[in-house]
Order: C-alpha cells, then sequence, then structure tokens
C-alpha cells in the first residue's frame, strides 16, 4: 500500500471527480482575491483546466499560462473555451519555463501540496510575478476534514488500510501556508477558510464519481470484490441522504494570498 500514489493521468476522470469540488471553491477564491482585470496570470499545476477555466470566466484576463507535469491533464485543458486566452505547457512546478517578472498573479489550485518542495514553489511563483504582484493558493484541509473524500478515507481507516495522501500534505495547514509565504518574502499576507457544498443526485452518483478519483481508485484496486462492496455499504450508512434521496456535504479548503514586495 505505501507504494501507491496518486497520480493525475486522466482528465476527463478528473472533472468529474475533483474538478467541480475545484470549481466550487475556486469561485469563492476568486471572489476573495478579487483581480483588477486584464492581469496575466499563471496556473501552476494547471491539471486539466479547471480552475483555468474559472480565471477566464470571471477576472477578464489578457492572458493565462498554464503549466502541468501531466500531458493527459494538459490534453483535456486545451480542449476547453478558456484555451483561446491560455496555453498549456508541459512544466515543474519548482522550475517554471518563465523569465522574472512575466505575471501579475502566480496561483496553485489544489497543487502546493502535491509540489515535492512546496517551498521551492512557493520561490518559483515569486520570481515569476511582478513587484506588487498576487501569490495565492488554496488547499484542502486535509487534516482538519475538509477533504472531499473524507467519508471514504474515514472506512478506509477503519478497514485497517492506509489512504493515499500528498507527498507534501502538511503543507494544507494554515500555519505551514503561513510560514512558506512568509519566508518567500511576500507581504500583506492574509489566510481564510473556504467551505463550499456540491449535491449528488444519489449515493450512487457520489460513490461513481468518488472512485474515479486518484485517491480512492488506487486503494479500492487492491481490494477484493467483497471488501470493496463492504467498504461501500459503510460508506453509505455514514452519509445522511434527503428524503429524496440526494447526497448533500461540505468540503474546507485553506487559502493564502500575498505580494510580492515592490
Amino acid at each position: 500500500m505505501t507504494e501507491l500514489q496518486i497520480r493525475f493521468d486522466d482528465g476527463a476522470a478528473y472533472e468529474q471527480m475533483m474538478g467541480k469540488w475545484s470549481r466550487l471553491a475556486g469561485g469563492v477564491f476568486l471572489d476573495w482575491l478579487a483581480p483588477p482585470p486584464a492581469m496575466n496570470w499563471v496556473d501552476v499545476g494547471c491539471g486539466n483546466g479547471a480552475f483555468t477555466e474559472l480565471i477566464a470566466e470571471r477576472c477578464a484576463p489578457a492572458a493565462i499560462a498554464g503549466i502541468d507535469p501531466s500531458e493527459g491533464q494538459l490534453a483535456f485543458a486545451r480542449t476547453r473555451s478558456s484555451a483561446r486566452i491560455s496555453t498549456f505547457q508541459l512544466g515543474d512546478a519548482m522550475a517554471l519555463p518563465h523569465p522574472n517578472a512575466s505575471f501579475d498573479a502566480a496561483v496553485m489550485a489544489l497543487v502546493i501540496f502535491f509540489v515535492p518542495t512546496p517551498a521551492k514553489g512557493v520561490a518559483e511563483m515569486v520570481r515569476v510575478v511582478r513587484p506588487g504582484g498576487t501569490v495565492a493558493a488554496y488547499a484542502w484541509d486535509m487534516f482538519g476534514g475538509g477533504f472531499p473524500l473524507e467519508p471514504i478515507y474515514e472506512e478506509i481507516r477503519a478497514a485497517g488500510l492506509q489512504p493515499l495522501f500528498p507527498p507534501s500534505v502538511d503543507a494544507s495547514r494554515v500555519d505551514v501556508l503561513r510560514s512558506l509565504w512568509a519566508d518567500a518574502g511576500l507581504t500583506s499576507i492574509e489566510t481564510r477558510a473556504i467551505t463550499i457544498e456540491r449535491t449528488f443526485a444519489d449515493f450512487e452518483e457520489f460513490w461513481t464519481v468518488s472512485s474515479l478519483g486518484s485517491a480512492v481508485k488506487p486503494v479500492l484496486a487492491t481490494m477484493s470484490e467483497a471488501d470493496g462492496a463492504a467498504l461501500k455499504s459503510r460508506v453509505r450508512a455514514r452519509l445522511p441522504l434527503a428524503a429524496d434521496g440526494r447526497l448533500t456535504f461540505a468540503a474546507r479548503a485553506n487559502a493564502i494570498k500575498g505580494k510580492v514586495p515592490a
């Protein structure tokens, strides 16, 4: 189990599971940033372009550069409407392929805890953003029960198995985020919690969508059919269904923003 890793290779599957969650949290995040129009953005770890598209829809950007290490995710991103003002490039968050002071804003949406050395990722965002520009991120509150798959994770633990976590999961903590931003020399640092809700037509929709997720699918693959069915039954029992069968529950992310010194 310890050799399993969260991998993002399927942009369409990501969209059904985490892409929709990301956009819900991303809308609140962008309202909080309140950016002016006509900015140049870099979306670090853009994945399948879910958050990139949100920037394009809500922020009237001049241009967006999306960077991600997964060509499978980028291929999906290039099919989105945001591609008209966006470029999507294979790249590493710890070595961004851009000159100094190239952007007005650098953002990481649900990415900071996947960067092997988060401090390098933040330093790279600072490097490519102009003086006075914004560096910001949000990440699921993994230690506060805010992860959208927490109901499944709780039952995986109860079964004596180890859920999959991002490699730098500590970076989801507010205190760690504050330290990363301060150590990178950013100023005017602010944090906030983002709580959002998502409704599924019924439990089966929730389970089907969640089973596609890169955090759950590898664990389910190690289980027998009977154990997988038992896990599903236990998760169903712990989730509150409405009278019409719909399932609504909340997720929570920690967000941070700061300014590059002028």
